[in-house]
This record gives structure tokens, sequence and C-alpha cells, in this order.
């Protein structure tokens, strides 16, 4: 009794980290763009993030269910990753919007993808993969705005 009462503790607090951590870093991300004004901000980043890493674990859950199965179940893990990464896609191209030459969202549509893959991430208990990610992300939003701002050859001489 004892024991199925700590592995359920466990377990939770597994669910909690991941789903948590999710949360975090998505919003790390969502928190730049949020602070930039852009479409897609802190909320939607840390949805996206959250939602990688709940199909992430729901795929991990259904691989151990089947392993108890008393019939063949094949089930590959990489499938929900594919419709994660489809599903983000989707939400990523409805950021970005072309009127005429202009093109505008692009980074905003990048932003929820790396998110999504952060959550999956989080979701799969690959926290390092996921905090590296989440920095390298930050780096390329913050540090490379002023370098891009500074080459910006759109202004007329």
């Amino acid at each position: 009794m004892f024991t199925e009462m700590l592995a359920t503790e466990t377990a939770l607090l597994d669910l909690l980290l991941r789903l948590g951590a999710a949360l975090l870093l998505g919003g790390m991300i969502g928190l730049e763009r949020e602070l930039k004004n852009r479409p897609a901000g802190l909320r939607t980043n840390m949805m996206v993030s959250l939602a990688a890493a709940t199909f992430t674990l729901i795929s991990a859950e259904l691989i151990a269910e089947s392993r108890n199965a008393t019939q063949l179940i094949q089930i590959d893990p990489l499938r929900i990753i594919e419709a994660v990464i489809a599903g983000v896609a989707f939400l990523g191209a409805g950021a970005i919007i072309r009127a005429g030459k202009d093109v505008k969202g692009l980074t905003t549509g990048a932003s929820l993808w790396v998110s999504g893959s952060i959550g999956v991430a989080c979701g799969g208990g690959f926290y390092m993969v996921a905090i590296v990610a989440t920095i390298l992300s930050l780096i390329v939003l913050y540090v490379l705005s002023f370098v891009a701002k500074a080459m910006d050859t759109s202004k007329p001489d």
C-alpha cells in the first residue's frame, strides 16, 4: 500500500516537473515575443509547449500500456511527435502575414515551432535539451535582433 502510494506520488511529481518545465521554458520564449508586442506571445508559447509536452507524455503512457497488452500492438512514438510538429507548424503558418513583397511573423512562427520542440523535450524528460534549446532561442531572439537591425538594408540611403 505505502509503496503504491509512493509510486503514485513520484509519478505525479514527475508529471508536474515535465509539464511545469514545458510551461516555464515555453514562457521564456513567449515573454520575449510579448515584450516585442508580437501576436503570439507569452500565453500562446506556453500553451504550445504545454500541449507538446502533454502529447509526448500521452505517447509514453500508450507505449507503457501496450507492453502489458495481451495482443500485439505496434506503437510508433515518433508519429505523435510528427503530429505535434505538424500542428505547431500550422499555428506558426497562421502567424505569418504576407503583404506584397513584405512578409511578417516569420520569427513568431519559428518561435512557436521551437516552443513545441521544447515541450516535446520536456514531455520526454530531456530537460538538458529543452534548457539548451531555450537558451539558444533566447540568444537568437534577443542578441541577434540587434544584429538584424544593424544590418537592415530596407532603409533608403
